[in-house]
């Protein structure tokens, strides 16, 4: 509980329910595909369905927040908020489009899955206009990075699902593996700065610790879903007979570092849920007894510790009804013996007049 205060401040709750809702999702669908649940698809998507739940409800409030609030529109920055928020729940609208979708060809296949891909489709496109965007006005754009970098990607997939390419896998995941060879390349050089950190004098211990947390995150997130994209290319080609359960495994370990990141990933927006305000001085408002807990410190110190501390502890005289006290409940005290037992007599000053 010390440092309470410093993890709200670090911890970004838009990543932490996204990347919690994709983990639950990856999980479920896994056991769905390999017979282990019989639920329908409808409700092994409902991870993302609270996802965009929550994303939607705390636009709105946020957008209510914002009229209620005019005074908050003359600031640069607030209008900057404002805008990143109905540019991101209007991304997860066109991303539940295409999941009630694929939910739905999966659950009746009524549909071609170009159709079923066409939201994403657009959605990529719309992606490459928001990382501009973002990139000017200095807003993360990871997702929408991402979904931008991946439209070939997205155009292969559906035609190789509806028949009108014979491709093996290998091949159709051409385009993600050009993206994870230039991400392998990133996490390289990341673990060659971290141990050129570790090695300088010239560089703090914060700095080092930064390079270091930011090359295990990397490593991490690419290599166990590079190595999961691998698996799941070879188990559609019928070259590796393994469950989708197993498959997944280091997907999930790349999801689940991804949770543990947004702990330490800052940011975050104000205007989400009308908070206004940073997310930590938000919670801290709106629950205060968390003040006192954030703000103790805790001191552990053994028995041999306190009894050298107390050696420096001037001596006092204490009477204790107990003339033996046992000494793991009274601390060891000593009489006191007057230092300098000198008199201390006035100067008097007599003025004589002349």
């Amino acid at each position: 509980m010390a440092n309470l205060i410093h993890l709200l401040q670090d911890f970004n709750p838009g990543k932490f329910v996204a990347y919690l809702s994709l983990l639950i999702f990856v999980a479920l669908l896994s056991l769905r595909l390999d017979g282990v649940l019989k639920t329908d698809y409808w409700g092994i998507f409902s991870p993302l369905w609270i996802m965009h739940g929550f994303v939607l409800f705390g636009a709105g409030i946020g957008t209510i927040a914002w009229w209620k609030h005019p005074s908050s529109h003359v600031d640069p920055e607030s209008y900057i908020q404002f805008k990143s928020m109905l540019v991101s729940s209007s991304l997860h609208l066109l991303l539940a489009f295409f999941e009630i979708l694929a939910c739905d060809k999966l659950q009746t296949s009524r549909h071609i899955w170009v159709l079923v891909f066409l939201p994403m489709l657009f959605l990529s496109i719309v992606c490459i206009a928001v990382s501009i965007w973002a990139l000017k006005h200095e807003r993360p754009f990871e997702v929408e990075l991402f979904l931008a970098l991946n439209l070939l990607q997205l155009i292969f997939i559906p035609l190789k699902l509806d028949g009108f390419i014979t491709w093996r896998w290998e091949l159709v995941f051409i385009p993600i593996w050009i993206i994870y060879g230039a991400a392998v390349i990133g996490v390289s050089y990341s673990i060659l700065l971290a141990a050129l950190f570790s090695r300088s004098v010239n560089i703090t211990n914060d700095q080092r610790r930064a390079s270091t947390q930011a090359a295990s995150s990397y490593v991490l997130l690419v290599i166990p879903s590079l190595i999961s994209v691998i698996l799941l290319a070879k188990k559609l080609d019928g070259d590796l007979q393994m469950p989708y359960s197993l498959v997944n495994i280091p997907l999930l370990i790349a999801l689940t570092s991804l949770v543990l990141r947004s702990f330490t990933a800052r940011g975050g927006n104000l205007w989400w849920c009308g908070m206004r305000k940073d997310f930590c001085l938000f919670i801290l408002d709106l629950f205060p007894m968390l003040r006192e807990y954030g703000n103790v410190s805790y001191d552990y110190q053994s028995t041999e510790q306190r009894s050298l501390e107390s050696n420096d502890i001037p001596e006092v005289t204490v009477l204790s009804p107990n003339p033996n006290p046992p000494s793991s409940v009274w601390p060891k005290i000593k009489n006191v013996k007057n230092v300098d037992s000198r008199t201390v007599v006035p100067i008097l000053i007599i003025d004589l007049p002349d």
